[in-house]
């Protein structure tokens, strides 16, 4: 029995978004603090491996990384990179003509 590949991403997208999620968290309340940060690369590459849902919630939640142009831009192009590979790659059952 063999597990369909749409399930293996969407438990990676939650557990990167987990990951992602605290990251965010640790790097609002290290700027707070005026302590050492995670950097916005950290950021975008959890991101990028599934994680950008937990990202959105987190920059939401602590009203953090939502006002600079520049890692926005990168952040929304790691959630189209994130969908189209999904879209292309990946089987899913709900779509007419799918083989999940």
């Amino acid at each position: 029995m063999s597990i369909p590949l749409w399930q293996v991403v969407a438990v990676i997208v939650v557990f990167s978004s987990i990951i992602t999620f605290v990251l965010y968290r640790t790097d609002k309340r290290a700027a707070v603090a005026r302590q050492s940060r995670v950097s916005e690369r950290t950021l975008l590459v959890w991101g990028l491996l599934g994680g950008w849902p937990g990202g959105l919630i987190a920059q939401r939640v602590f009203h953090h990384k939502t006002r600079k142009t520049t890692f926005q831009l990168r952040f929304w192009a790691t959630v189209f990179f994130d969908i189209a590979a999904v879209l292309i790659f990946v089987p899913l059952p709900f779509f007419p003509g799918s083989s999940a």
